[in-house]
């Protein structure tokens, strides 16, 4: 799943360009029995099973060998769980500041507790749902992150334009036709004025917010020209 990674897209170009590094370690590669188990039914009885401890512990340690020859002191170890932190564009900012990062998947119905309190600094989920294992939040953490790097982005205009980094949802964006089946593309952006289409963008991101995620504008310091241009955008609303 995470060889998938290093062949596609920006994750894929960063890789190659040395900008981070990814190793990806097996947790059954640190079992004693023939089987390799790295799972059991969980005490009390219940459905599915529970990874255990010591092969997720001797997995971990083999992971921060290779930070530490790395020469990362501590990397923070990430547990991707639907019952942790709501990732956000804030958590992904601090993350990528952060020199080694740790993601520990887990499966089943999770790993044992003690794993979790003994060596997680946090615990991470990327929405309100349950998904088969943490493979896939820990590609989309590791994405957000990865983007974050300088020289990862062919533009670090881009990084800085998307939706989220500055609190509010990204304008709409259009390319060629200019008119598609009477569908225009509006005129403001060939007026070649940039601080028109400056402020239209802006207010065009003040209303996106405002009709989709309004909770984004409570926690948000509004400016004067950012509460003129939203008024202006709610005014015509009511015409």
């Amino acid at each position: 799943m995470f060889a998938a990674t290093n062949q596609h897209g920006i994750v894929a170009r960063a890789l190659a360009n040395n900008l981070y590094q990814l190793d990806a370690i097996n947790p059954r590669d640190f079992t004693s029995d023939n089987y390799r188990r790295i799972d059991d039914k969980t005490f009390g009885g219940g459905p599915g099973m529970v990874m255990k401890i010591e092969p997720l512990e001797l997995a971990l340690a083999a992971a921060k060998a290779k930070q530490a020859a790395c020469g990362v002191a501590k990397p923070v170890v990430v547990y991707l769980s639907p019952q942790g932190k709501r990732a956000d564009q804030e958590l992904i900012n601090q993350l990528a500041q952060e020199t080694g990062v740790i993601f520990v998947c887990g499966r089943y119905e999770g790993v044992d507790e003690r794993f979790i309190q003994r060596n997680v600094d946090l615990e991470l989920s990327v929405g309100d749902f349950v998904v088969s294992g943490g493979e896939l939040p820990a590609l989309l953490i590791m994405d957000a992150v990865v983007r974050q790097i300088p020289g990862a982005m062919n533009s670090q205009e881009s990084v800085e334009c998307d939706s989220f980094m500055d609190g509010l949802l990204d304008c709409p964006h259009y390319t060629v036709p200019r008119d598609y089946q009477d569908a225009k593309v509006p005129e403001v952006l060939f007026s070649g004025n940039h601080e028109q289409i400056r402020k239209w963008r802006l207010q065009q991101s003040l209303w996106r917010t405002y009709q989709r995620r309004p909770e984004l504008l409570q926690t948000r310091k509004l400016t004067k020209e950012e509460s003129r241009l939203l008024s202006e955008m709610l005014a015509k609303s009511q015409d």
